[in-house]
């Protein structure tokens, strides 16, 4: 018997009909007779008829085939296959080996889920990071054994990425920045000052080279009590020994190029630089009038050259949104100080009335007020008189005024030619120093989470602290490439102040405001992204009745989003 197929026409219309017949000798003869009509039937079951009278052993879907074991695989695909397409495997070493792998998974799992190594090697089976790498297996000290291997290589790999991204402008960004450790036996913990709000934690510190751009270039680890300027002068050196980099323009806040600093580099042929003065020098060129107020008139930039400063350019800034804020801030912290005054004042009168919550005696009534003066830093703003039995104090009014006579002025100082960098685009590289702020953050945030660190040997610190910086080197070009999906401004306009804040594309503003994406998704973080590229599994499937041997990998469907992500990404999805 079989499933037969008839066509008919009449009328000029077609007609098809689908019927069982069973073929069978009649006087040596061929013949067919038609057992059942099949035609009102919907086409899956004519279909399993026709399959059926031909012999195959039809089985339920959901026993055919066998899923063994589902693998998070999206997020795993498109951090490692953008690793891979931007070349980090060969700036790691041009030479394949199972140390270079280790330390790829080490930094796509930084972005991915960053935890402690130990955490990491769990991470390898439950993605499908390890099978893509043939990692599943890793150990705890083989990753240790591979953060050895990557720091014997810092050196070339800074090399390569110098060499990559440094370009024909050569300024570099420079900055330092601090976090805490777990334990006290690594050489490099100290007690310093902390960024983190962990002042009872030993410190480490880490400066950090990047483009104008910020894309980084050089780590560098430090004792947790080294002075910020006196990092610069290596950092000099190594580009100068280590790459022959000698045309450079260093960028750097004047908390770290000090007058000190930049005498050092005056000495230095060829070098280069890029810095602000601090509040008393600004104060000096508005006394001698080198800085007046009429530069201001027209314009918020001007460039000025005084005698202090030979064979330099300054660049002299007002930003009247600075003035404001710095004004109300001051009017703020001296309310604030004053409040405190009052009560000091108060017990002051308490004890000289005999009270037993008052406060008497010169030092002591000192030693209160100076810790309420110092609390926000306007010491100077305040006349004071004590004695032992009395305290007053009033708003030195002149010292208020000349303070707020420079609100909203910054000075810029540069060796840089106009013909290298013209004055607005020296306002601009000096507010590129902003990329490195955002590349601590994303260290010390929930995107690399560099800190708190545990490891207790100085080279598994320098080295966990050089991984964190090439996974900040990946996921700067991931944000870049998925930035139509991400809170970014993927085109940015052009600034036409250098001095005022940074425009955003109406493109941005309407993602801002609707919380979605001109193709209508939903606006994500790249962390929410990641996560939700983690919903595509890698599948192991068996066929019902095969062996091992027969078993193969199959992806879920991508939802549109996904698809879209691995567009912008430029990566074809593959469970390999």
């Amino acid at each position: 018997m079989h499933v037969a197929r008839v066509v008919s026409r009449q009328g000029g219309r077609e007609y098809v009909s689908y019927l069982v017949r069973q073929t069978y000798r009649e006087d040596g003869k061929v013949k067919n007779r038609t057992l059942a009509n099949l035609s009102a039937l919907p086409q899956s079951a004519i279909d399993a008829v026709r399959r059926s009278l031909a012999g195959e052993a039809l089985v339920p879907a959901l026993e055919a085939l066998t899923i063994q074991r589902s693998l998070p695989h999206g997020h795993v695909a498109a951090v490692l296959g953008s690793a891979r397409k931007l070349g980090l495997d060969q700036l790691l070493d041009a030479q394949p080996s199972r140390q270079r792998d280790l330390v790829l998974a080490m930094i796509v799992a930084r972005i991915l889920e960053p935890a402690s190594k130990l955490a990491t090697t769990r991470l390898l089976g439950t993605t499908s990071l390890g099978s893509v790498l043939a990692l599943e297996e890793a150990t705890e000290d083989e990753l240790y054994s591979a953060m050895d291997w990557l720091l014997e290589r810092q050196e070339a790999i800074e090399g390569r990425l110098l060499r990559r991204h440094l370009g024909a402008e050569k300024v570099v960004l420079y900055d330092l920045t601090s976090t805490y450790m777990e334990g006290e036996r690594c050489p490099l913990t100290r007690r310093g000052y902390s960024r983190d709000g962990k002042p009872t934690k030993p410190q480490i510190e880490f400066g950090l080279l990047t483009t104008r751009s910020g894309i980084p270039l050089a780590l560098e680890a430090y004792a947790g009590n080294t002075a910020d300027p006196t990092t610069f002068p290596d950092q000099v050196a190594k580009l100068q020994q280590r790459f022959g980099e000698q045309a450079v323009v260093w960028v750097a806040d004047r908390g770290m190029l000090t007058s000190a600093r930049v005498a050092r580099l005056q000495e230095i042929k060829g070098a280069h630089w890029l810095t602000a003065l601090r509040s008393p020098a600004i104060k000096q060129l508005v006394e001698k009038g080198t800085i007046q107020p009429s530069l201001f008139d027209e314009r918020n930039l001007a460039e000025v050259t005084d005698e202090r400063f030979p064979g330099e350019r300054l660049v002299v800034c007002y930003n009247p949104l600075l003035a404001e804020e710095r004004a109300r801030k001051r009017e703020d912290l001296l309310l604030a100080t004053e409040q405190e005054l009052a009560r000091v004042a108060a017990m002051v009168e308490r004890g000289a009335a005999g009270g037993r919550a008052g406060l008497q005696g010169a030092a002591a009534i000192g030693e209160r007020v100076g810790r309420v003066v110092n609390k926000h830093k306007v010491a100077k703003h305040f006349l004071r008189t004590i004695s032992e039995q009395s305290f007053s104090y009033h708003r030195d009014e002149a010292a208020i005024a000349a303070e707020a006579a420079l609100d909203g002025i910054y000075v810029l100082r540069t060796n840089v030619s106009a013909e290298r960098l013209d004055a607005p685009d020296v306002v601009l590289a000096y507010k590129d120093l902003a990329h490195v702020e955002r590349a601590f953050r994303h260290f010390k945030l929930s995107d690399l989470e560099v800190r708190p660190i545990y490891h207790h040997r100085e080279p598994r610190v320098r080295a966990h602290l050089f991984l964190c910086m090439l996974a900040y080197w990946l996921l700067h070009h991931l944000q870049s490439a998925l930035a139509p999906l991400l809170y970014v401004d993927e085109a940015p306009p052009r600034r036409p102040d250098p001095v005022a804040k940074a425009p955003r594309s109406e493109a941005a503003k309407r993602k801002d405001q609707s919380k979605r994406t001109e193709d209508g998704f939903p606006v994500q973080s790249l962390r929410t992204l990641l996560a939700n590229l983690g919903t595509l599994a890698k599948n192991r499937v068996l066929p019902a009745g095969a062996d091992e041997r027969a078993a193969f990998f199959m992806l879920t469907q991508p939802t549109a989003l996904q698809a879209r992500a691995f567009a912008l990404l430029g990566l074809t999805l593959s469970p390999k």
